[in-house]
């Protein structure tokens, strides 16, 4: 009887008979090289071992093959890494292209809502314009202290003037004409731009009396009561009074489009008129302005004994009710920095022309690389980056 060793555990032994196929019954058809098996039925060269009469596999040669995979997935990764690496790039570019389409879409419907035009007509304005990140056509938003003039008031300054300064001021800008016209000058100090000097000029104060004084005589329906405007100043707010004076203000800035060749005669006029009025200020004032008329038409004599006639400062005059006009009806202040509409070609704001109601309908242009001014339209202009003052004291 066979050893139970000897029998393979893969079959099935019966009792009493020897296992045919077991080597240790003698068969002489068993070979001796047959491979042996183990204890689980597996042949030994399922675990490693090399069978008799084969050629074993040189180590370098297996350790180079198992390199060169490795190789193989090294490559294969970074070919991967550079795959993710293009894609996040292109979906970096394209996020990228997103938000710009989206900041263009919004401003081409600001750009529609505040023209009154459809959207694409809207779209194609800016576009011929070339309006780029933080600009816009002169026909839309306000500047009211350019940085391009050092030395002056910011929106944010003036808001925080104490309240007994604001209430002074207040009541001297509802005194017309001189009154307002000290206030005035005050608010929009003279500064030197790009293109020279702007809100400036000798006897500035008295010559924007003269032309509220202009306006009482010929269009007197248009003064607001004193009454009226006395109460409005005790709220302390300046622009409260610009809405109570807002059809004389603009009335005085029109009498200089009428041009100076006759401009005296009316002055004058209203000099005289003024001396009779029923209001004791306009009646102040209109004494007082009449010896400074004539040192604006009759020749005077100089510190150095020489004759000579005072310049009346009609463009500063028109800049400061440019400006205050602005406050209320939008629009770019005289300084304020702006360019040709596709073109780089920029240049400075010196005048702007107002109709009977509403916005400037054109602006008076210096440009950078011209010595005339230019008339120029706003949808023909685009207003650089940056132009409303932020400055955090009273004076930059």
């Amino acid at each position: 009887m066979a050893d139970e060793a000897d029998i393979p555990r893969d079959t099935p032994q019966q009792a009493g008979a020897p296992a045919p196929d077991s080597p240790a019954q003698g068969d002489p058809t068993a070979r001796a090289d047959a491979p042996a098996h183990d204890s689980a039925g597996h042949d030994s060269a399922a675990q490693g071992a090399t069978p008799q009469g084969a050629t074993p596999k040189p180590a370098m040669a297996q350790d180079g093959a198992a390199q060169d995979g490795a190789a193989q997935d090294g490559a294969a990764q970074d070919g991967a890494a550079q795959d993710g690496a293009a894609q996040d790039g292109a979906a970096q570019d394209g996020a990228g292209r997103g938000r710009r389409d989206r900041k263009r879409r919004r401003a081409i419907r600001a750009h529609a809502e505040q023209a009154g035009v459809a959207y694409s007509v809207a779209a194609r304005q800016l576009a011929g314009a070339g309006v780029g990140p933080g600009e816009g056509l002169a026909s839309l938003g306000r500047t009211v202290y350019p940085v391009d003039l050092p030395g002056r008031w910011s929106l944010g300054a003036r808001e925080r003037r104490p309240a007994g300064v604001k209430l002074g001021d207040a009541r001297r800008a509802a005194r017309l004409a001189g009154g307002r016209a000290a206030h005035l000058v005050e608010r929009f100090p003279a500064g030197e731009s790009s293109a020279g000097p702007c809100y400036a000029g000798q006897g500035l104060e008295d010559l924007l009396a003269m032309l509220y004084l202009v306006v009482v005589k010929e269009a007197p329906g248009l003064v607001p009561a004193a009454l009226d405007l006395a109460w409005t100043a005790e709220l302390g707010e300046e622009t409260a009074v610009d809405i109570e004076c807002a059809e004389v203000d603009r009335a005085a800035r029109l009498v200089l489009d009428d041009g100076v060749a006759g401009l005296w005669g009316r002055v004058e006029d209203a000099v005289r008129a003024g001396q009779d009025d029923v209001s004791p200020a306009i009646r102040h004032d209109a004494d007082r302005l009449t010896l400074v008329c004539r040192t604006f038409t009759m020749p005077v004599e100089g510190a150095d004994g020489e004759p000579y006639v005072l310049r009346a400062p009609w463009q500063g005059a028109g800049q400061v009710l440019d400006a205050l006009l602005v406050v209320a009806e939008d629009g770019h202040a005289p300084g304020t920095r702006v360019r040709l509409a596709g073109s780089a070609v920029a240049g400075t704001i010196v005048g702007v022309g107002w109709g009977a109601a509403g916005p400037p309908v054109r602006y008076e242009v210096q440009l950078d690389t011209e010595h005339a001014a230019r008339t120029l339209r706003p949808e023909e202009l685009v207003v650089l980056p940056g132009q409303e003052s932020t400055a955090t004291a009273e004076r930059v």
